[in-house]
């Protein structure tokens, strides 16, 4: 079995690349939830939904996230109300939302829900959130005026466009959380484990701060493999340079091996940062190079293959 640990629209891409060179359904994706929040009432999970539309084909091909063909009618009608549209659902993607926030509200659980909703995709791999309890990426940073203030990672990232300066981010109830059924036992009993092409800061972090789940890895260390998001010093999509530097961590393939050290025995980095792998084993991680910008599936699933054979 394999278990991946993903977060937005690079590991989305890594995964589909994955279901090509392994069998689907001997593949565990554990899923970044601190992004989810509440629009118009609804209950929106949106790692879960990109992963989700990726693995069933269905996602929009150029931004990676939402669905193929979507339209925003809805949305638009409510500014109408004065209602706040920086987020946007579109008209198909709300049904995800409605069904997910009424089964939430009948008492099921966000993986019983996750489950149910990767079923009606035919999506084969187990997706699994990282916790049913609620955790919060939440970001401090600095205004015009050089005054701080904290707001949810969507409002940074989306409302305010990842402009803001970043010098904090905490993941609150984090403490107070469990892993969700299956998370720690994927974890233990996998062959190989994955730590996708994904922020390091707000998409795997929060995975890490949920209890146990850091434990585990840091005891399994030597089979786990990351792939970094950073090329050359800048993400292919995303804030994770601003967040990453924000946070005084470096820009790099050699930033993201510093982070990962603990609990990741290899880090794919791409060709173009070959001449950093010395300073990535540095760092106590064994650097494998490949091509990681994953243009089509066909490069995505020989990444895949390059990442499983870095622990084979």
């Amino acid at each position: 079995m394999y278990v991946a640990l993903a977060g937005g629209v690079g590991a989305a891409r890594f995964l589909r690349g994955l279901v090509r060179v392994v069998p689907a359904a001997a593949v565990t994706v554990v899923v970044n939830t601190a992004d989810d929040d509440v629009f118009h009432g609804l209950h929106v999970s949106p790692d879960l939904d990109t992963v989700t539309y990726t693995l069933a084909g269905a996602e929009h091909p150029e931004q990676g996230w939402g669905l193929d063909g979507e339209t925003f009618t809805t949305v638009d009608a409510l500014a109408r109300y004065g209602r706040p549209t920086w987020f946007r659902l579109g008209d198909r993607d709300l049904a995800t939302h409605l069904y997910r926030s009424e089964r939430l509200a009948e008492g099921a659980s966000l993986s019983t829900v996750t489950d149910e909703i990767a079923e009606a995709w035919g999506v084969v791999p187990r997706l699994l959130p990282m916790t049913d309890d609620p955790i919060s990426t939440r970001i401090t940073i600095t205004r015009h005026d050089g005054t701080s203030e904290e707001v949810a990672m969507q409002e940074w990232f989306v409302h305010r466009r990842a402009e803001p300066p970043v010098s904090a981010v905490r993941f609150e109830g984090s403490d107070d959380a469990t892993a969700a059924p299956g998370v720690l036992e994927a974890l233990e009993t996998a062959e190989t484990i994955l730590v996708c092409p994904s922020n390091p800061v707000i998409s795997i972090g929060p995975i890490l701060a949920v209890p146990g789940v850091r434990d585990v890895l840091i005891r399994r260390r030597d089979r786990v493999v990351g792939v970094s998001p950073i090329i050359a010093g800048r993400t292919v999509k995303g804030p994770a340079d601003r967040l990453m530097a924000g946070l005084g961590l470096d820009v790099s393939c050699v930033g993201v091996a510093r982070a990962y050290s603990e609990f990741c025995s290899a880090l794919v980095i791409d060709a173009g940062d070959a001449h950093r792998g010395p300073d990535v084993e540095a760092t106590g991680v064994r650097a494998v190079v490949a091509d990681t910008l994953m243009t089509d599936a066909r490069v995505a699933a020989a990444l895949a293959r390059h990442t499983l054979d870095a622990v084979a």
